[in-house]
Order: C-alpha cells, then sequence, then structure tokens
C-alpha cells in the first residue's frame, strides 16, 4: 500500500464525519495491511470475520439481468406507453425499480427525455401537412392566416434557458 493511500484510511477511519461503514471498512483495510489475520482484525474493529473477510457488498444482479434492461430500454417500447418507466421495466424484468433506476444510471440512459424530432404517426399527417403548408405558399383571397405553435411548458422553458427566444 503506498504511503498516501495508507494516510487517506487513517483520515477517513479517525474522522468524526466519515460515514460509519467507509471508517468501519477502513480501519479493515489498514488492519489486514500491518499484516495481522482476519479474526484479530475483526476483534480489534469489533465486527464479525466475515464482515473483514468479505470485499463488499456482494454483487445481486448478474450481467444478464444488466444487458436485458439495457437492450430492452433502447430497443423496445411497454404496451401502450411511450417508454419505459423504472417500474415498468422493473416488472417485465423482475429487478427492483431502484435497481433499473441504478443501471440506467450507470449507463446514462433517460428513456423519459426525448432529444430527437418526432414524426407524427397519424395516418392522415401527410394530408393535413400539404392543407397547412398550402395555406401559407396560396392562401385564399381576402383571408388571414394565423400560425399558433404549440409547445408544451417543458420545451418553452427549455428555449428560454438555451437562450433562444421564441418568435
Amino acid at each position: 500500500m503506498r504511503n498516501e493511500e495508507h494516510e487517506k484510511l487513517q483520515q477517513w477511519a479517525r474522522r468524526p464525519k466519515t460515514a460509519q461503514r467507509l471508517a468501519l471498512r477502513s480501519r479493515i483495510v489498514l488492519g489486514c495491511a500491518e499484516g495481522l489475520a482476519n479474526q484479530a482484525v475483526a476483534r480489534q474493529c469489533g465486527t464479525s470475520a466475515r464482515t473483514v473477510g468479505r470485499p463488499g457488498a456482494l454483487r445481486e444482479i448478474s450481467d444478464t439481468q444488466v444487458e436485458e434492461v439495457v437492450t430492452r430500454t433502447l430497443e423496445s417500447k411497454p404496451h401502450q406507453a411511450t417508454h419505459w418507466s423504472t417500474r415498468a421495466m422493473a416488472r417485465a424484468t423482475r429487478l427492483s425499480h431502484m435497481a433499473v433506476a441504478r443501471i440506467w444510471r450507470a449507463f446514462g440512459l433517460q428513456p423519459h427525455r426525448v432529444e430527437s424530432f418526432k414524426l407524427s404517426a397519424d395516418p392522415f399527417f401527410v394530408e393535413k401537412v400539404r392543407d397547412i403548408v398550402g395555406l401559407y405558399l396560396n392562401p385564399p383571397d381576402h383571408a388571414v392566416v394565423f400560425c399558433v405553435d404549440e409547445k408544451s411548458p417543458v420545451q418553452a422553458l427549455d428555449r428560454m434557458r438555451s437562450g433562444v427566444q421564441s418568435p
């Protein structure tokens, strides 16, 4: 163990504001670095030999489960919904919603955020676009054409934050 690491562990072990888990783990590592047996370190730290011999919390989620969550998030949508929620994904994969949230955070996934243009699924979309564009290109005689741009409050706030003002 390098000198800097040893000093940092000692600081964590002695500092009163350190989280108790971190302080205990630091004392365990320091005791093991002195060459003490697990039983001796356990007695010195007031814990069990199993805690001393264990390298941290055991992982409960397999790589296969993580891959399933990531793949489903990126390549599918839940039935009758626009995107996955942590709870819907948890039901689909039989994990806890907090486990799903941790996986999403680790991979930077945010299925509720859309950063791209969405094309309408309306079967009459093309006809409606032609009608609207036709009004602009060839308005009827003696008519006034008004355009109202509907934005959700989130889109409007996002534009204001980025410094782009709506026309």
